[in-house]
């Protein structure tokens, strides 16, 4: 019964945020000749296939011929935890609802036995997105390589389209297990830009930054919105919009979230997060993705969906 529930429970996460995803099925006709522009930087002799592909995706760009992996999927995603594999097996219909899977790298890189053969399982039936939680891109200490070369090949091994990371930091001579705040400041956008550079590098395609939540603001010289777009542009990167994030970010920090999704370029955007909150108080929310996602956050989807 209790797997029965959780399978349910999967299931009914997943329906609302599909329904969203099959109305952008319907403007892929519009969104693939916007992404058709993008396939010409591709090698004419790569160009043919990935303009065979492009009819599958909608707001999504073609990947990176470098990693020679899946397209980015259209529809729903779910970010696969170990506590679902039973209910996931017990029921496979579920899977029906689930258009891709997110995963975190550090949680699976390394991993065999029962646990790595359930993980091949499901990246086998479905296409599977890559999303850091430990890279510290904007911390002061030396970009771990090393694990940027484990990232590379788990992204190789599993075919996985795209890797994305917070735009925080996290670690400074060891792990914080907290997403931390970055200055807003015109040295701080070169110092995490450079750092981004050398990530694309090592892993021989475009990253995507997700705009990360925050609760206090730091010694800055320009606003969240400018310091974000600041360092896309610089770093030449994409984007993973949390929609939910920015939700968070303008009740606590009082601005208009409609003018945060109005002024991100749409060609960045690869794909988006959307996830539930904890109310601490009508002028404090907590980006916990402990709870349901809300009304006035899918509403937001639904205008950037729009938007885009």
């Amino acid at each position: 019964k209790a797997s029965a529930a959780k399978a349910s429970a999967v299931v009914t996460r997943v329906k609302k945020v599909r329904a969203a995803a099959t109305r952008v099925r319907k403007a892929s006709a519009a969104k693939a000749s916007a992404v058709a522009t993008r396939v010409k930087k591709v090698s004419a002799a790569k160009a043919s296939a990935v303009a065979t592909r492009v009819k599958k995706v909608s707001v999504a760009a073609p990947p990176d011929p470098l990693m020679q992996a899946s397209a980015i999927p259209c529809g729903a995603g779910l970010g696969l935890r170990r506590g679902m594999f039973k209910a996931l097996r017990d029921h496979p219909s579920a899977l029906e609802h689930i258009d891709f899977f997110e995963v975190a790298p550090e949680n699976w890189i390394g991993i065999g036995g029962r646990l790595g053969k359930a993980f091949r399982a499901y990246s086998e039936q479905k296409p599977v997105l890559a999303h850091g939680l430990s890279l510290s891109l904007g911390g002061p200490g030396k970009l771990d390589t090393e694990f940027l070369a484990q990232v590379r090949d788990f992204l190789r091994e599993h075919h996985i389209a795209l890797y994305s990371e917070h735009l925080s930091w996290c670690a400074d001579d060891s792990h914080l297990y907290d997403l931390l705040p970055i200055p807003f400041t015109s040295d701080a956008v070169r110092h995490v830009a450079a750092r981004i550079r050398q990530t694309q590098e090592i892993i021989g395609a475009r990253i995507a930054i997700e705009n990360a939540s925050f609760y206090t603001p730091l010694a800055s010289d320009m606003g969240e919105l400018e310091f974000f777009l600041s360092v896309v542009r610089e770093a030449d990167c994409d984007v993973l919009l949390d929609v939910n994030n920015v939700y968070v970010n303008s009740v606590n920090h009082r601005y208009d979230p409609k003018q945060f999704i109005d002024a991100v370029p749409p060609s960045r955007v690869r794909y988006m997060h959307i996830a539930g909150h904890y109310v601490e108080a009508p002028d404090l929310i907590v980006d916990t993705h402990g709870a349901a996602v809300v009304d006035p956050v899918f509403e937001l989807l639904e205008y950037t969906r729009q938007k885009l």
